[in-house]
């Protein structure tokens, strides 16, 4: 899966417009039937409510937008860029041109060309990124910005993906299932024994983990800092708030702040996977994905739903800030609330 960051400024009129008019209210293609030929059924299929979400770059000076642009395709993910942040991200559905939809659309610009190398996209969620992460995955100076469509691929790619907590696209998952199903008969190898190396780092992490959540055990009244259910001890992990991998020495050694107690009855995994976060009033925010799932819609509704966290503090508020910016799988932000959703996140 390529990544690929798109400048998009909301403080700049043209683009607040066409963000308006093209993501935060979806575009019905059934109104514009006339003006496509293929891409209408495809988009139909991906987007059966026939609302879709588009986006478009135009050929620019020289063409030089359009190599760039023939590099993305479906299942891709792009991120948008404005005020030196990733505000929004989605998965690339379906790539196309059509420069006479483009100009329905959005018109044309001061050179007279339109946006008619075009996107859509699905499963949108805000983000609150800051470019010094973003050049840190990406191994650039710190002089460098979004300022045209770039397509980063291999372990640039992979970074952004770990960063922001990314899963396969949905197209992805759905086709991986069917496989799983229509092999039923024929059961998968089991995978290969890890190598001694591996061994050694698996034990380094977990006496780690069992000394962080012996010490959280002892500080506190062993509960669940989510749902705040008293449980047996072994019912209690030790859970990173912002993810290990992206802690700094300093930040690792700061366990009393960035470590809590999650049950693993569900709020561990819940929170890992980014389904319920931490607000900035320590309440608990549950995604929009949620409702997708009926079993964790009822978990969510009887152990957390309306729940305030108490482990939410000054000392704790920039590691939940991490967490609700990086890893939440939030919906859209309110307009006025983007790209900045919020200053605390480190």
């Amino acid at each position: 899966m390529k990544v690929a960051l798109q400048p998009a400024s909301l403080k700049t009129k043209s683009v607040l417009l066409h963000y308006q008019d093209t993501i935060d209210r979806p575009v019905d293609v059934s109104q514009y039937r006339s003006l496509m030929s293929s891409e209408f059924d495809t988009l139909m299929d991906l987007h059966p409510s026939g609302q879709v979400a588009l986006w478009g770059l135009t050929p620019g000076k020289d063409n030089a937008n359009v190599s760039k642009y023939n590099k993305l395709s479906a299942d891709d993910y792009v991120f948008f860029y404005g005020e030196k942040r990733l505000y929004l991200g989605g998965y690339i559905t379906h790539t196309f041109h059509n420069p006479e939809l483009a100009k329905q659309l959005w018109t044309v610009d001061h050179r007279g060309q339109t946006w008619e190398h075009m996107y859509s996209l699905g499963s949108l969620r805000s983000f609150s990124v800051p470019i010094e992460e973003v050049r840190e995955c990406l191994g650039v100076s710190s002089g460098f910005y979004v300022m045209n469509l770039y397509v980063a691929d291999g372990e640039k790619a992979e970074r952004l993906i770990e960063l922001c907590n990314l899963t396969e696209p949905p197209s992805q998952r759905s086709r991986q299932r069917r496989r799983v199903r229509s092999k039923a008969s024929t059961r998968p190898a089991p995978p290969a024994s890890t190598g001694e190396s591996d061994r050694r780092v698996e034990i380094s992490y977990r006496t780690e983990q069992k000394r962080v959540r012996d010490w959280l055990l002892s500080i506190t009244d062993a509960e669940c800092a989510l749902c705040g259910r008293h449980l047996p001890d072994e019912f209690l992990v030790a859970a990173h708030i912002k993810k290990r991998a992206q802690c700094t020495e300093e930040e690792r050694h700061d366990v009393g702040n960035v470590a809590m107690l999650a049950c693993a009855l569900g709020c561990d995994k819940l929170f890992e996977e980014g389904y319920v976060a931490v607000g900035t009033q320590g309440q608990i925010l549950v995604s929009p994905e949620v409702e997708h799932v009926p079993h964790l819609q009822v978990y969510v509704k009887e152990h957390l739903a309306g729940r305030r966290v108490s482990w939410h503090t000054g000392t704790r508020a920039s590691y939940f800030a991490w967490h609700r910016t990086r890893t939440f799988v939030a919906g859209l932000a309110p307009l006025d609330q983007r790209p900045v959703l919020d200053s605390m996140a480190r």
